[in-house]
């Protein structure tokens, strides 16, 4: 069975790791058209897979990827937003390019696609938000102010949609997913010794898979968790237990 047979799909962040495995994840499973957005290049094997070159600061050029969306199927039934980036630093030395760098992208610019999706969605009177949050969201980090603040920021703008969309019988369910230490072409890159601690802190005993995150997000888009909103799922491998 195609678990998101028909669909279409906006996935932001998504020319590798995390968002590379979603947009190959619903393609494979039936979807329609999966739209994957990011300001890289990228190429799919997966015929029902467009790339398109996005910025989710820039607003105007959202606006325009969603309508051409609009223009071709009528419909954007599930969005994704996996765009995100780190600028860490201890809070004392903090810069203020780096806060609102992280700031603008992660929460504003989830903000700035989702505020243009919601209307076709709400056209439609269904629909499927899902916001990649992160376990610093829900418990802090050391050198993270500026990330956990979008990550529980996102959280918050979930809860709240989760209550405006769903207004007046429509079926439009917002959910976040807070993900663990994930194997990403990021954390390849980190000392062999700090992959070791991260393992040994995770109760299951080995660094999740982007896989991991792709079939939590593919539960959350389809109709298997139609009664599910409001909520975010954390794919930690049993890190904050």
């Amino acid at each position: 069975m195609n678990r998101v047979e028909g669909k279409v799909a906006l996935v932001t962040g998504s020319a590798r790791g995390i968002g590379r495995a979603i947009v190959e994840k619903l393609a494979s499973e039936g979807a329609t058209m999966v739209y994957s957005c990011d300001m890289e290049m990228a190429t799919y094997e997966q015929e029902n897979v467009k790339h398109l070159i996005m910025n989710i600061t820039d607003r105007e050029g959202i606006k325009n990827i969603v309508a051409e969306i609009k223009e071709k199927y009528g419909r954007i039934d599930v969005l994704v937003n996996n765009a995100g980036i780190t600028k860490d630093s201890l809070m004392g030395r903090m810069t203020e390019e780096q806060w609102d760098a992280v700031i603008n992208v992660n929460l504003k610019g989830v903000f700035n696609v989702t505020q243009a999706v919601a209307p076709l969605m709400t056209s439609n009177r269904s629909g499927s938000i899902i916001t990649m949050s992160s376990v610093v969201g829900l418990y802090g980090n050391i050198g993270q102010t500026n990330y956990a603040a979008t990550k529980a920021g996102v959280i918050a703008m979930t809860q709240t949609w989760s209550k405006e969309l769903a207004r007046k019988g429509a079926k439009i369910r917002a959910n976040c997913i807070a993900p663990g230490f994930i194997t990403t072409p990021m954390t390849k890159d980190l000392p062999e010794k700090i992959i070791e601690g991260m393992r040994e802190k995770t109760p299951l005993g080995r660094m999740g898979e982007p896989e991991d995150i792709a079939n939590a997000v593919l539960f959350l888009a389809s109709e298997e968790s139609s009664f599910i909103t409001g909520h975010t799922l954390a794919v930690t491998g049993g890190l904050v237990i």
